[in-house]
């Protein structure tokens, strides 16, 4: 009787799989009459014709000819649905009635959805074997099955299956729980807790966290284990991977991280409030009630630590499945998100997931989180991330801080639960809501920078939700086939390997216009804002940067314009000359453009000047220029003609040689300023100029003071420039 109510489900679902011979016979035929590439064409009785006892005239058959079968499928794979205009073009192009062209576009249709069905019907063939095969994995299980509590065999007929391994697991998680238990009374030095004992039933859908392990009571030990010593400069150096006896912790901590995660992104009213009457979806996080909803998590708040929650939602042109890869992927997540993430490492990996994607994947790991200038401090993270496919089709990716389990470092920043709810969507879309939560002590921001980091528009989730739109459009216009209307550069090599250089000179810029531990700023004069900071790096045995010392100069300053007027006037290169001390006044005409992405400002360029300096003659300037509602770019770099020429034939572009410069461009902060994209409001913007220059061919040379007065005359001068042109036209 119990082997029966076990397998009654399971077979039901084997035999459905199995009833597939009607179908894929229904499927071949409809191949076989659409693999004849032809129209038939049915002639309508004329007046005379309609007699009764006349039988209608048989249908006409018409075989297309090879030319006119490859000039369609030409045209399908651009354009499956043509309109009634297409199809009368394309058929006084091959001869063809338009209701010919109709008619072959739906058999070509009918047929690529036939195939795909039995696509589909293989899979699910494929499927049924591998249950069948866990089926008869099942029935050998209960042939050896025992008693939990005396080790004895189990009357396995006395308890359903999902008793008994209720049971099972109800006995694993008392182990495991005294286990940690034990574990955190030995760092916090006090008793274990005692549990109350599991009941020995419950519901088949009740996880973990019922049964006892709670974020409240596991918070609580590793809240009172997170002491302050040592700078948080040195945290991401300092910070090996987990112990042994971390681990457990980690796991659990991650596995409540989760459960948080998913509640902050469903939960409406009264855990998330509405911020602004004009925006519905900007939401404040209500502390009183978080702390009511998740009662101490990950342990109390620092002191001189404040709190900043954010949520942003959006719908996104990337597959989930890339998505969750890209977060998953440490080298893939800093590449992506490289203006915000400075670094990052995977100390361990605890866990790489199951059934060959990332669900249940665990990555111990540290990131330094930046904005694009050195007055604002890197944020720096040692943290769990945890990956999970959830019941409803859902994934979710959470990070949690772990760095509360190092009595000898501190970050100044803890991150709570963090991450995004990915749902799929059809067509390839995804929607993303995003949470960004943590606590930090942000005392060394520069005041100018006070409010944009106050706003959420430089570390919060609008920021992430932002960049990652702009980024899935950037890729999508590389993969698209049909060129947009304007772009020179119609090879796909060759407009692939540009976007490519393109992108490793913007990661080359953002790398190096931060405020990352891995420079060291010097400031030049005085004590403002607007003073000018340099580092030098040596540049050896890198083939996409020119060998030697490289002076690289920065500095931060306000405006009052929109954020969108001095985007407009920087990448245009019909103003270029008006700011670019290097140009020498030439006129600047762009020579090739690649949209990439909605918003026109979003492209790549390549400019020429036009000087009498013959040097600068055989110099090209490769440009990008990027806008979103967080912030926006115009980077730049000179590039030799003959390299530019390799790269547009569609040469591997890493062995051009590169040294970016130019501008990140901020709103400030200020509610007349919340978007970078608007330019009808007023509110001033926070532009950052950097330059990078190479000083001395000679790796091993030693920097000279002329070399940095140079520099700094030249970035002066530059900002100068800037100030006049811009507050002049506005005025």
């Amino acid at each position: 009787m119990f082997q029966h109510n076990m397998f009654d489900s399971h077979n039901f679902l084997l035999d459905m799989t199995r009833k597939t011979p009607e179908n894929e016979l229904d499927l071949i035929r409809d191949d076989e009459f659409e693999s004849k590439s032809g129209t038939d064409i049915m002639e309508a009785p004329s007046g005379d014709d309609q007699d009764p006892n006349k039988r209608p005239k048989k249908k006409q058959y018409h075989r297309h000819t090879q030319h006119q079968i490859q000039e369609l499928e030409s045209f399908f794979k651009e354009c499956p649905h043509p309109d009634d205009k297409q199809r009368k073009d394309l058929g006084k192009r091959l001869g063809l009635e338009p209701l010919q062209v109709k008619f072959w576009f739906q058999n070509k249709r009918t047929q690529m959805k036939s195939q795909h069905e039995r696509h589909e019907n293989t899979q699910l063939r494929n499927e049924n074997e591998k249950l069948r095969a866990e089926n008869i994995r099942y029935k050998e299980a209960l042939t050896t099955a025992t008693c939990p509590n005396c080790g004895g065999p189990a009357t396995i007929g006395e308890m359903s299956f999902d008793e008994q391994h209720l049971r099972i697991e109800n006995a694993r998680l008392r182990e495991e729980i005294d286990r940690i238990s034990g574990i955190a009374a030995k760092y916090v030095g006090k008793p274990m807790l005692n549990y109350p004992q599991l009941p020995s039933l419950g519901p088949p859908t009740r996880s973990p966290l019922d049964l006892g392990i709670t974020a409240a009571n596991l918070g609580h030990q590793l809240g009172e284990m997170f002491t302050t010593s040592t700078s948080a400069g040195d945290l991401l150096r300092s910070i090996s991977g987990p112990t042994e006896a971390d681990k457990p912790i980690i796991i659990e901590l991650a596995v409540a991280a989760m459960e948080e995660l998913i509640r902050l992104a469903q939960t409406g009213e009264p855990l998330w409030i509405q911020s602004s009457e004009n925006n519905p979806n900007e939401v404040l996080l209500n502390e009183e009630e978080y702390a009511r909803t998740f009662p101490r998590g990950i342990g109390p708040k620092s002191l001189g630590f404040k709190s900043e929650a954010s949520r942003e939602s959006a719908v996104v042109i990337v597959n989930y499945v890339n998505l969750v890869e890209i977060l998953m992927d440490v080298n893939q997540w800093t590449n992506f998100f490289t203006g915000i993430v400075s670094k990052a490492t995977i100390l361990e990996v605890l866990s790489t997931g199951v059934a060959g994607n990332y669900n249940g994947a665990l990555q111990v790991m540290t990131a330094e989180f930046q904005v694009p200038t050195p007055l604002v401090p890197t944020r720096e993270n040692y943290f769990v991330r945890y990956c999970k496919q959830h019941a409803d089709g859902a994934w979710a990716v959470v990070d949690v801080s772990v760095d509360n389990l190092r009595s000898t470092s501190v970050s100044r920043c803890r991150r709570r639960p963090s991450g995004c709810v990915i749902q799929e969507l059809p067509n390839g879309y995804s929607k993303v809501t995003w949470i960004e939560h943590v606590e930090v002590d942000d005392r060394a921001v520069h005041s100018i920078y006070r409010p944009l980091v106050d706003s959420g528009l430089a570390f919060g989730a609008k920021r992430w939700v932002a960049t990652l739109e702009r980024i899935c459009e950037r890729l999508a216009s590389v993969m698209a086939s049909n060129i947009p209307t304007g772009d020179v550069i119609t090879s796909p090599e060759g407009r692939k390997s540009m976007l490519k250089l393109a992108e490793r000179m913007v990661m080359s810029f953002c790398a190096g216009v931060g405020a990352s531990t891995a420079h060291t700023w010097t400031t030049l004069s005085g004590s403002g804002a607007d003073d000018v900071r340099v580092m030098t790096r040596k540049s050896i045995d890198d083939p996409g940067r020119p060998p030697g010392i490289v002076l690289s100069a920065a500095t931060s300053f306000w405006l009052p314009v929109p954020t969108k007027r001095i985007f407009d006037f920087l990448r245009d290169e019909n103003s270029r000359n008006e700011w670019d001390i290097l140009s020498n006044g030439g006129l600047v005409q762009e020579m090739a453009h690649i949209a990439n992405g909605r918003d026109s400002g979003n492209s790549v360029s390549l400019l020429r000047v036009n000087s009498g300096n013959s040097t600068q003659n055989n110099m090209l300037i490769l440009q990008e220029s990027c806008l979103d509602s967080t912030g926006c770019y115009v980077i730049y770099a000179p590039v030799d003609i003959a390299a530019m020429n390799v790269v547009l034939s569609g040469g591997d572009p890493d062995y051009v040689a590169l040294l970016p410069s130019g501008f990140a461009i901020l709103p400030d902060g200020s509610s007349n300023a919340s978007s970078a994209e608007n330019t009808n409001v007023a509110g001033g913007s926070l532009l950052t100029v950097a330059f990078q220059i190479l000083v001395d061919s000679v790796p091993t040379a030693k920097l000279s003071l002329g070399s940095v007065a140079t520099v700094n005359s030249l970035i002066k001068c530059t900002v100068e420039r800037i100030k006049a042109a811009i507050q002049g036209e506005n005025a």
